[in-house]
């Protein structure tokens, strides 16, 4: 059984820095795009940021383009989101989520597998 464990959460001020991780057990990485998802208080879950299997196809949304940065370590089946220059309107739980196959998407139901979400708090 594929499953997700997200880190690295927690309060911050603005303008400050976290990195989330996610480890991924139950089989490796490979053929899976990895993507991170947020959802802020009275909000709908939204996509952040997505990285292929090959890491060559990055996609953002464009409320992070330029602060955050995707990355994976398929030899330690871990994904991560370095987040800098953080706003209050960042605070949200986020979420890994793992997709099978080598297409892009940003559409939460396209994805296989979800972490149980870690929570960033981003304080003015």
């Amino acid at each position: 059984q594929v499953q997700l464990l997200e880190s690295g959460g927690g309060l911050v001020q603005a303008g400050g820095s976290l990195r989330l991780s996610c480890v991924v057990s139950g089989r490796t990485l490979s053929g899976y795009g990895m993507a991170w998802f947020r959802q802020g208080p009275g909000k709908e879950r939204e996509f952040v940021a997505y990285m292929g299997w090959s890491s060559l196809n990055t996609r953002y949304a464009d409320s992070v383009k330029g602060r955050f940065t995707i990355s994976r370590d398929n030899a330690k089946n871990t994904v991560y989101l370095q987040m800098n220059s953080l706003k209050p309107e960042d605070t949200a739980v986020y979420y890994c989520a793992a997709k099978w196959g080598y297409g892009y998407s940003n559409d939460a139901h396209s994805f296989d597998y979800w972490g149980q979400g870690t929570q960033v708090t981003v304080s003015s």
